[in-house]
């Protein structure tokens, strides 16, 4: 224990970043648990992955999923970790999710995304979540514990997409593709902001 009382994160290795209302750490808890009907604001991101012809990487989310299972939604998401970099929880997720080596783009493209969402279920995510681009030119090799289905679909028919169905989505790939469209994720050709040159 902390002298706060907090564990630490060799103590819970597996865990979320608790945040304050300014998005200050205060404290960690073990990520198997932290979901409920009264999830405490915590850290994630959001990554939404690209292919080289310039298409995003949709994923459904696989029904032993403890919040939205089945749901389509970006590429993947996922909690850093104390001490870990933005960068460094993204490609942790995407080796363990699909399979793939990726390259980030920088910066996120909306640092301050947050969000508060309550499933079908009634368990709660309640994020401050960063929105970051990626690329990679491999196909996804996906893990069944994550992800039960995926499609490569253009920016533009994702826009279409959570326009048409917004009820078959994440709610936070909503907002964010809202979001999204505001800052121009999508530089001239469908390459994504921020893609490194060679990527």
């Amino acid at each position: 224990m902390t002298a706060t009382g907090r564990r630490s994160a060799a103590e819970i290795e597996d865990h979320v970043i608790l945040l304050d209302d300014a998005g200050a750490d205060v404290g960690l808890a073990p990520r198997a648990t932290v979901h409920t009907r009264d999830t405490p604001l915590h850290l994630g991101f959001s990554c939404y992955l690209f292919g080289p012809d310039g298409r995003v990487l949709l994923t459904r989310r696989a029904l032993s999923k403890r919040t939205w299972p089945g749901v389509w939604t970006n590429s993947f998401c996922g909690h850093p970790r104390r001490g870990e970099t933005l960068a460094q929880a993204v490609a942790r997720h995407a080796r363990h999710e699909l399979g793939l080596d990726v390259v980030t783009g920088g910066d996120p493209v909306l640092p301050e995304f947050r969000y508060r969402a309550v499933d079908a279920g009634g368990v709660v995510e309640n994020e401050r979540c960063p929105v970051l681009l990626a690329t990679t030119d491999r196909e996804p090799e996906p893990n069944p514990d994550e992800v039960m289905d995926l499609r490569w679909v253009t920016p533009g028919d994702l826009e279409a997409l959570v326009a048409l169905a917004p009820w078959a989505l994440s709610p936070w790939m909503v907002e964010q593709v809202h979001e999204l469209r505001d800052v121009e994720w999508v530089a001239s050709g469908d390459r994504p902001r921020g893609a490194p040159l060679g990527a």
